[in-house]
């Protein structure tokens, strides 16, 4: 059976990444496979984690590119060069523009740690939304699996996990939390049923796509 062939953007110590590499291994991902891992930073962990999984790396910066144009030109080059059908952005720092996200339509998916629309957006990321939701006084927070477009998380809706905001949570506390029981949940929950989709097609049975 072909699976559906992921790419992993990140740019950090890769929870997210780790969650999806267990998930593959006890086969609540099934119909996709993680091919390659891209990392922003050549010192992320993120890295580290790929490797110990056998799984092919990257490492494309924005700052030595010097332009936004040449360092998605890079991406694009090395998601192509490995045939990924789906990309999945987990902590990647960079915001990409519409000229990218136009070349893979519904096929890049990323988790953000807040039920959006509340505490999404540009300036909304990492410890940053676990300090907004906080200071706000919500009682229930989460984390949330969109598609990606230009908008900074902006895209359609996959899937939503609440997670109780308690009394005395710190930023840190809380974005643990979430992490804990909602982003490692839902993110390879989300891949696997956009993988079974991609898969299906693959495999001649369903129309969706061909196989490239």
């Amino acid at each position: 059976m072909l699976k559906t062939r992921i790419a992993v953007l990140v740019s950090g110590g890769g929870t997210n990444l780790q969650a999806l590499i267990d998930a593959q291994k006890s086969g609540i991902i099934k119909n996709g496979e993680i091919k390659l891992v891209v990392s922003s930073s050549q010192n992320a962990f993120a890295l580290t984690r790929a490797k110990d999984a056998g799984v092919d790396t990257a490492v494309v910066s924005r700052k030595d590119l010097q332009t936004q144009q040449a360092f998605e030109s890079e991406i694009k080059k090395v998601i192509d060069e490995y045939k990924i059908d789906l990309i999945v952005m987990a902590g990647f720092m960079s915001i990409l523009t519409k000229d990218f996200t136009d070349m893979y339509p519904d096929r890049i998916i990323n988790i953000h740690p807040s039920l959006i629309p509340s505490f999404c957006g540009k300036g909304y990321y990492g410890i940053h939304v676990h300090e907004a939701a906080l200071d706000y006084g919500v009682k229930v927070t989460g984390a949330t699996v969109h598609f990606v477009n230009e908008i900074p998380d902006g895209g359609r809706i996959i899937m939503q996990k609440a997670v109780q905001v308690r009394d005395g949570d710190t930023p840190q506390s809380l974005q643990r939390r979430v992490m804990e029981e909602a982003e490692w949940k839902i993110l390879p929950l989300s891949v696997e049923m956009i993988s079974e989709k991609f898969a299906a097609a693959k495999n001649g049975t369903d129309g969706m796509l061909q196989e490239r």
